[in-house]
């Protein structure tokens, strides 16, 4: 039998979705077949895009629709006979796996103590423990501005948990842990509050975990945002569109005063007539002295004259632009209402939602807990995943020197993030550290150095001239060869600058080993 673990929690919007996606990366390094379970969908049109986040795990093999147990309206109509229809779809998706991250009910139709407490009978019907997520941020409301809230006191912390354990424990479920996320940045104080209400029940002794709120998690992307308003991509790099958003400027001033109030990774509402302040900051996101924005809305029933479209045309800028019919209020309103989601399209919140899931729990006791033993075979996934490990316990200086490709900074932030490895980035710093604040990835804990930097380049031509010595190396034409990102690596890692170089991504083979 399968070992599983429910994940569910006390309401709506508590982050769930970044504890399921740690538990099931974690679980992948254990156990050779990893499934997923969603006990209740929220619809039958539209598909779930947790359940599809967590399909998209490496480590999982499964189809959409076997891991699904029922809808709403089936609970709405006849509770026991869906719970029956719950139990038996999991115990197909139980039979092929040897770990299962069943997901809870998602509280978007009502979401009430009741619904809590119809997880924790799926819960004991299941025979799967219980990991229950609360939420560190007040419900939404008039205070909610791009997916942030208020933060809960610890008093309000405990008062929450000592309701959930009451429905989970009349529901008969067994708690396994609690984790408190998106708290505020005093987690002990929270941890404290909800330990001090779990000793005084059965569940006492258990594990208690907190994650802090990041920001960059909960808000929405460029896509969310245009989603959210209906509107129209018009132009600009698609790949950008998954950048988030950190606040908002409604332009709606004369060009001098609006550029002072650009702000990073803000989206700037502008009325579709001023192409003036169109243009301005356009030109102000490619000059580098200003902060780099998100993307621009265009807001209300007017098309680009003509002039001005092939005029943005020629400047080849990749900032998203976007259109909607919308006036300047309702606009702003929309997008301030918008909420980020961990998705499978946006692998680099992907990537930050499991580094910090994995700074905070304790995954070798969650698995441990769990009763998971490590199987002699082992999958491609646990292979990866013992690398990463040893590579943390022994963490080394790499470098990579083609620092003008957009993949390797992609992976870049991926390794940096997860503590994989320390950095150093070949290319010019205002350039490879513009276009990631441009992708919307964080590279700031890596060393950029240029290959034209001439107290290193000096080194680096005497050191290769005295190595080439034998075939008649000059000074003068080492001091040209060793600009090459290729040969400028290579001699990092000769004069142990660097534990080693990685690169093949914009370079053959042949020019990446040549140094050599």
């Amino acid at each position: 039998m399968a070992q599983s673990i429910l994940i569910t929690s006390a309401e709506g919007h508590s982050g769930k979705s970044t504890i399921a996606l740690g538990v099931l990366d974690a679980l992948s390094h254990s156990a050779a077949r990893v499934g997923v379970f969603r006990t209740i969908a929220r619809s039958r049109d539209e598909r779930d895009y947790v359940l599809d986040l967590l399909l998209a795990h490496d480590g999982v093999d499964l189809d959409y629709d076997a891991c699904i147990g029922v809808h709403y309206d089936d609970v709405h109509d006849n509770p026991d006979q869906a719970l029956a229809v719950i139990v038996e779809r999991y115990k197909a998706i139980e039979a092929v796996c040897d770990a299962v991250v069943i997901l809870g009910s998602d509280f978007t139709d009502v979401g009430s103590p009741a619904e809590l407490g119809y997880n924790g009978r799926i819960a004991a019907n299941l025979g799967a423990p219980v990991l229950l997520v609360l939420g560190g941020r007040a419900q939404q409301g008039q205070s909610e501005q791009l997916g942030s809230t208020l933060a809960r006191t610890p008093d309000e912390m405990g008062q929450i948990t000592s309701l959930a354990l009451s429905e989970l424990r009349a529901s008969r479920a067994e708690l396994f842990a609690i984790v408190a996320n998106r708290t505020d940045p005093d987690a002990d104080a929270v941890v404290a509050a909800i330990r001090d209400v779990v000793e005084q029940s059965p569940a006492r002794g258990i594990p208690i975990w907190a994650l802090p709120e990041d920001t960059l998690l909960v808000a929405p992307s460029v896509r969310g945002v245009l989603r959210s308003l209906g509107a129209t991509f018009l132009k600009g790099d698609e790949a950008l569109l998954d950048r988030e958003v950190l606040s908002v400027v409604v332009a709606g001033m004369s060009m001098v005063n609006v550029l002072p109030r650009l702000t990073e990774s803000a989206v700037v509402v502008i009325p579709a007539d001023r192409s003036e302040v169109l243009l301005a900051t356009l030109l102000a996101n490619a000059s580098g002295t200003f902060p780099s924005v998100a993307a621009v809305v265009l807001n209300g029933p007017f098309a680009l004259p003509e002039p001005i479209d092939r005029l943005i045309d020629g400047l080849r800028s990749p900032l998203p632009i976007i259109a909607t019919d919308l006036g300047t209020y309702d606009t702003a309103v929309h997008i301030m209402n918008t909420r980020g989601r961990l998705a499978a399209e946006s692998p680099a919140r992907y990537d930050r939602a499991l580094a910090l899931f994995e700074r905070h729990i304790d995954t070798a006791e969650l698995t441990r807990l769990l009763g998971l033993v490590r199987p002699t075979v082992v999958t491609p996934l646990m292979f990866e995943y013992g690398l990463i490990e040893r590579a943390r316990a022994d963490r080394k200086r790499i470098v990579l020197p083609e620092g003008d490709d957009d993949r390797v900074l992609r992976a870049a932030a991926t390794v940096l993030a997860r503590g994989v490895a320390d950095l150093v980035i070949l290319g010019d710093e205002q350039a490879v550290r513009g276009r990631a604040t441009t992708l919307g990835i964080d590279i700031s804990a890596a060393r950029i150095i240029s290959p034209f930097d001439p107290v290193l380049g000096a080194r680096f031509a005497e050191e290769y001239t005295r190595l080439r010595a034998a075939k008649g190396m000059t000074l003068e034409r080492a001091a040209d060869t060793i600009t090459d990102v290729s040969y400028f690596g290579t001699l990092m890692v000769h004069l142990g600058l660097a534990d080693g170089m990685v690169s093949g991504a914009a370079h053959t083979t042949a020019h990446t080993i040549r140094p050599a």
